[in-house]
């Protein structure tokens, strides 16, 4: 693994869109921030999602402060969550999008400026010219559960807001709901089934 200085990496800005959000939100030290996040050894590592995440709740942040809007510990995030989380109902967002607005947060400037983890992963690379070796198993092994439990949880609350739609229509007649999706991976050579948790918990299937 190679590493760019933190020294070096907070000497200026880019014209990258992250570089950009730094100069307009004066998002201090953030350079430092993500190649630490991305650079460190431990569990503690940040993937570029994470770092995604990190740069985008510091883009909030920096715009409640701005309006002069109190919060406590925690309230960010879970703002930030209630604004792109897959798992959030379309309603909740709506409602979240609008309690803003009122506060005199322009939401629609400040989604604007949040970046994707490919953003970060080209600052990263191109800009501060940071790399990493290539991801170990169990890095790869965590990501793929990252993407499949976003997938489930997506697929969740699309059928959560499907079937309130209906119910509010009258086209379909139910009480309260909870929607559940499970997926199964079935092993053809020994008929075995597993959660696709499970399967990737335990590193494969039990007649190997």
């Amino acid at each position: 693994m190679t590493e760019r200085t933190l020294d070096t990496a907070a000497s200026s800005s880019c014209g990258c869109k992250v570089g950009r959000i730094t100069d307009q939100y004066d998002l201090n030290g953030l350079d430092d921030e993500l190649v630490s996040y991305w650079t460190d050894r431990t569990d503690e590592r940040y993937s570029t999602r994470d770092l995604a995440t990190h740069v985008n709740q510091r883009v909030l942040e920096a715009a409640l402060d701005e309006v002069g809007l109190q919060y406590k510990d925690g309230e960010v995030e879970n703002t930030y969550r209630l604004l792109t989380g897959d798992d959030v109902s379309s309603g909740t967002r709506v409602q979240t999008r609008k309690e803003l607005e009122r506060d005199s947060i322009p939401v629609e400037e400040v989604e604007s400026d949040f970046v994707s983890h490919q953003t970060v992963y080209n600052h990263l690379t191109d800009c501060l010219e940071t790399t990493l070796e290539s991801p170990s198993d169990e890095e790869r092994l965590e990501r793929s559960r990252d993407k499949l439990g976003a997938l489930r949880n997506r697929t969740a609350a699309v059928t959560e807001d499907t079937v309130a739609q209906l119910e509010r229509s009258d086209v379909l007649d139910i009480g309260e709901f909870n929607v559940l999706v499970n997926v199964t991976v079935t092993c053809e050579d020994c008929k075995q089934q597993y959660t696709i948790r499970d399967l990737l918990d335990q590193g494969g299937c039990d007649c190997e």
